[in-house]
């Protein structure tokens, strides 16, 4: 198994096991296509460990049923690795901005919810999907995210997907991975397309 090897070694007095088990705060942002898919790929890894799973989706409107959604509540459910929640926030939002009052309530509920399982350590691995939305409108505080995210217990790690992520999670995340767009069939004047988009 491949584990590589890191670059620097910090003088914090933790031991190689130690600091291999920290818990990860990870962040998928940019223009491009892949970070929530990028973020259901780690999740099944978390499955296959057998970590319970916890999967918010902020804005993505509850009436889409998106592929992951389906194979992960499978997988969960069939007693060989982790379970899985999935957790939609309202009718939350979906490209084209519709009652705002109601998405940026829905987007506070989801996130005391996420505040009550963290100190709770309902999952091992959270997904925080299109989470980015909320903290850069103002919805959420970042500062009051990232103190929640520091200081949450045990060994819950947690990806947050979306595009403008606040300059202040992205110093304080450990992984920080930004999808660019290099194109796009959009860009020819074609749709999504299920298996593709969905």
């Amino acid at each position: 198994m491949p584990q590589g090897q890191p670059t620097t070694v910090p003088d914090d007095g933790l031991t190689t096991r130690q600091r291999r088990t920290l818990p990860v705060l990870a962040v998928h942002t940019g223009p491009g296509k892949g970070k929530s898919t990028a973020a259901f790929g780690l999740a099944l890894r978390a499955w296959n460990q057998g970590w319970p799973i916890g999967v918010f989706q902020f804005v993505k409107s509850a009436k889409w049923r998106v592929g992951e959604e389906n194979a992960l509540r499978v997988l969960g459910a069939s007693g060989e690795g982790g379970t899985v929640a999935w957790h939609k926030m309202g009718e939350g939002w979906s490209w084209v901005q519709r009652d705002i009052a109601d998405s940026e309530e829905a987007a506070k509920e989801g996130w005391a919810q996420v505040k009550r399982d963290l100190a709770a350590e309902t999952y091992r691995l959270y997904v925080l999907d299109e989470f980015t939305y909320p903290l850069h409108w103002g919805w959420i505080p970042v500062e009051e995210v990232l103190d929640v995210l520091r200081d949450r217990p045990g060994s819950q790690h947690v990806v947050i997907t979306g595009r403008y992520a606040p300059e202040a999670l992205v110093e304080a995340a450990d992984l920080v991975t930004e999808m660019t767009k290099v194109k796009h069939p959009m860009d020819a004047g074609r749709k999504g397309q299920r298996g593709i988009e969905w």
